[in-house]
């Protein structure tokens, strides 16, 4: 009973500490953490004690998969270079400078422990800076980084952690980390693919939105539980399982399964992230109580850690974002070439060979393209480097550390002060920051003629399809011509209002003197629509593959298609 009431509480006050969030602007994690600590310190209550299994192993995977499947692959690949150098050479060099500076504040601590530290810190929790940087209006791009580091940063840090752990009883030399990585990267990718292609197809055999996001809840597990058995990273599994969930799930997966299991994981989401800040404020008593006498030492070395962490990060990105304007320069220079290797290609291949070299073609454009229309320039540059907080994965990470390990306690807290810290001197200055600089966001105009053409395009697939005049139904019979004037109009209604109307040819479906019809006319009407939005849906997804269009306007026309067919799907 007890559970119970705690349950529904906790429930209560997350939902009401985040609507409080929304009304004073402030981001609910970040209110969650204050309102954790001030609870700690309320007489009477019991200390709260958080086994680092439950955030590592059973809430992590949910978090990371339910952000991976959200994340269009293509922005993901765009940008993979700059989310691999925050998210993995970052970590690694937080971790190695942070052993000289504790073994340094903490005499015989120990090189290993130091380093061990150094990767429990060097992970970014991107939740709070995103869900600032999207009411603010940040470009997408800026949010792609530092949602695609939070993803992936996690896994470096923890197999890092790892190899300092092992140093513990061990010799361990440098190339033996650097294959460890490399085993632990290479099986999660190869695990994370085949999960998330099997489990994707499996779940479109199903049929049944209730069966199909409840196997949904147990994808992230089927692969982080293998990859940690085989000495993998589980966390980079269950990321890769949710970029490749989130790319093949309109290819498989019906609209109304999409669209309830979208609803469902983000409820679930919600919970599990507001839960694990409120309860990471929650702890800070306890540490302090176990840290005795050290306490004050570990706070002080927390905040100068925290100074470390922030002043690394400001020094890592201005090469980064240096670099990503160099990419759209030479992007710049190489835009005119392309209508050569174009006519070359053109001229010297055919078939097959040709559709796949102006495939490439077509992508190297859209790559182009999206370098030259989506850099955000060193004002975005200065909210990437103000953005590395830390959070509860911080905390866990630290609890995990062996119970021989010198100095643990203190430990403890120096990772809970520096997670504290950033959460909260970042997190609630961003916004300042974000205003101050006044940071461009996207294109508005742009996206939105951008959308229009695409729209265009889906309606031309949809007149070949109504033009054809082989149309029929699969028994063969022709379909009513009032059906197809219907189908027609409410294909057209569908475009934005400030389109253009085209001319289109009126179906030339005359019908036969003595036909009968055999269906319905509602039932035709429903065939030939979802055959309408179908034949829309597969001219999206080869479009998406071209990387003509940037994923905004992608994700807005899915959105369109999803709501359409899930509404002709719930009338069949």
């Amino acid at each position: 009973m007890e559970l119970t009431i705690i349950a529904v509480v906790g429930v209560i006050s997350i939902v009401t500490i985040a609507a409080l969030s929304r009304q004073i602007g402030v981001a609910a994690p970040l209110v969650l953490v204050v309102v954790g600590v001030a609870l700690s310190f309320l007489p009477g209550l019991p200390p709260l004690r958080i086994q680092p299994d439950w955030v590592l192993t059973g809430v992590l995977p949910p978090l990371l998969y339910a952000s991976a499947v959200r994340m269009p692959a293509i922005d993901f690949r765009r940008d993979f270079r700059s989310i691999a150098g925050l998210a993995v050479l970052l970590v690694a060099v937080t971790t190695v400078c942070a052993g000289p500076f504790f073994t340094w504040l903490l005499p015989g601590l120990g090189l290993a422990a130091a380093f061990a530290l150094g990767a429990v810190i060097s992970p970014t929790d991107a939740v709070a800076a995103t869900s600032v940087g999207r009411r603010l209006g940040l470009p997408t791009r800026l949010l792609t980084i530092l949602e695609g580091e939070g993803l992936v940063n996690d896994a470096s840090s923890l197999v890092l952690l790892g190899s300092a752990v092992m140093a513990f009883t061990h010799t361990v030399h440098v190339w033996r980390i650097g294959v460890n990585f490399l085993y632990a990267v290479v099986l999660a990718i190869v695990i994370g693919i085949v999960v998330g292609q099997v489990s994707v197809r499996v779940r479109g055999l199903l049929g049944d939105t209730v069966l199909n996001t409840a196997i949904s809840f147990v994808v992230p597990f089927l692969a982080f539980l293998p990859a940690e058995e085989i000495g993998a990273s589980g966390v980079l599994a269950v990321v890769v399982t949710g970029l490749v969930t989130g790319h093949q799930s309109p290819r498989y997966l019906r609209a109304i399964d999409r669209i309830a299991e979208r609803v469902n994981w983000s409820t679930a989401a919600f919970l599990l992230e507001s839960a694990i800040f409120l309860l990471m404020g929650f702890q800070l008593k306890h540490l302090l109580d176990e840290a005795g006498g050290g306490a004050g030492r570990a706070v002080w070395i927390g905040l100068a850690a925290s100074g470390m962490v922030i002043v690394l990060r400001m020094l890592f990105v201005a090469p980064l974002v240096s670099s990503l304007r160099m990419d759209a320069k030479r992007a710049a220079s190489i835009q005119p070439r392309i209508d050569d290797i174009r006519s070359t290609v053109t001229s010297r291949f055919d078939g097959r060979r040709l559709d796949r070299y102006m495939r490439r073609i077509t992508q190297k454009e859209g790559d182009i393209a999206f370098a030259l229309s989506e850099s955000f320039g060193w004002r975005g540059g200065v909210v990437l480097a103000w953005s590395g907080m830390r959070g509860a994965v911080t905390v866990a990470a630290a609890q995990s550390l062996p119970v021989d390990t010198p100095l643990r306690s203190e430990l403890m807290l120096i990772a809970f002060v520096v997670a504290v810290t950033t959460l909260l001197l970042q997190g609630l200055t961003l916004p300042g920051v974000i205003r101050v600089l006044k940071v461009p966001g996207d294109d508005e105009a742009a996206d939105r003629e951008e959308y229009r053409t695409l729209v265009t395009d889906l309606a031309a697939k949809a007149r070949d399809l109504l033009d054809d005049p082989d149309l029929a139904l699969p028994d063969g019979s022709r379909y009513l011509p009032v059906v197809v004037s219907r189908v027609t109009d409410d294909t057209r209604a569908r475009r934005p209002q400030n389109q253009e109307p085209q001319e289109e040819q009126q179906p030339n479906q005359e019908p036969e003197p003595d036909q009968e019809p055999r269906t319905d006319p509602r039932d035709q009407y429903i065939n030939l629509m979802l055959r309408v939005l179908r034949a829309e849906q597969s001219e999206l997804l080869a479009l998406r593959t071209q990387g003509t269009y940037n994923s905004r306007t992608l994700t807005k026309a899915q959105a369109t298609l999803d709501t359409e067919l899930a509404r002709l799907q719930q009338q069949m």
